[in-house]
């Protein structure tokens, strides 16, 4: 098997979050704070939001859908806005012109609704990014296939998921180091294929092992 040129570095990270002065009490005043708030904000109810709830696979999967649903009750919206796939956004403009597109269009073709009330208001939250590399490093698949154990959750998020934007490539940091420093190209293939949305994050970090362990006793 082969030994990396360059090792696979693993980092610990941790969200400071923030909760910010837009809040949003009906559907238009949603749309005017995905306009206005910050791509940290987006980022937060969007991409993390895998990550704090990473133990569930039914639901909605951002929190504008859940708000939508739950304090709107406009189940339609709720459908389309959980629809969007983060996994195929590098940026997050993109992903937030989107949901503004799909919220807009409902607004204009369901008037009365648009102006329903909220049970509650949606708190526009973000949070800050605070990563520290971990005194752990693989070499080998073997090595990696033994740290990946030691890897908390919000981890594995971090190198599986929001690796995308930081990369600017519908990939992840482990599918990079298996393809690009081991030559394991269908490794990573596989690995970028394990779906985020019906696995937990530890549906998917077993998925990871059950590949890696198929390519050890090759």
């Amino acid at each position: 098997m082969k030994n990396a040129d360059h090792p696979f570095r693993f980092v610990t990270v941790s969200y400071l979050t923030r909760i910010g002065n837009q809040t949003a009490r009906t559907l238009p005043e949603l749309l005017d704070g995905l306009e206005e708030c910050s791509d940290a904000s987006i980022f937060y109810h969007t991409f993390q939001t895998l990550g704090r709830h990473h133990f569930l696979t039914e639901g909605f999967s951002n929190d504008f859908a859940q708000w939508v649903l739950a304090a709107l009750n406009l189940p339609a919206l709720a459908e389309q806005l959980t629809a969007l796939d983060i996994r195929g956004y590098l940026a997050l403009t993109d992903l937030r012109n989107d949901l503004l597109r799909i919220a807009h269009d409902f607004s204009r073709s369901h008037a009365a609704e648009a102006e329903r009330a909220a049970f509650e208001p949606f708190h526009f939250c973000e949070s800050v990014e605070v990563t520290v590399p971990v005194p752990w490093e693989a070499w080998t698949l073997e090595e990696f296939r033994h740290w990946l154990e030691h890897l908390t959750t919000s981890s594995f998020h971090y190198h599986f998921l929001s690796s995308r934007l930081r990369l600017g490539l519908r990939t992840n940091d482990f599918s990079q180091w298996f393809a690009n420093e081991l030559g394991l190209p269908e490794l990573a293939k596989r690995t970028n294929q394990v779906d985020v949305y019906t696995n937990t994050i530890e549906g998917a970090r077993a998925q990871l092992y059950k590949f890696i362990d198929m390519e050890l006793a090759a």
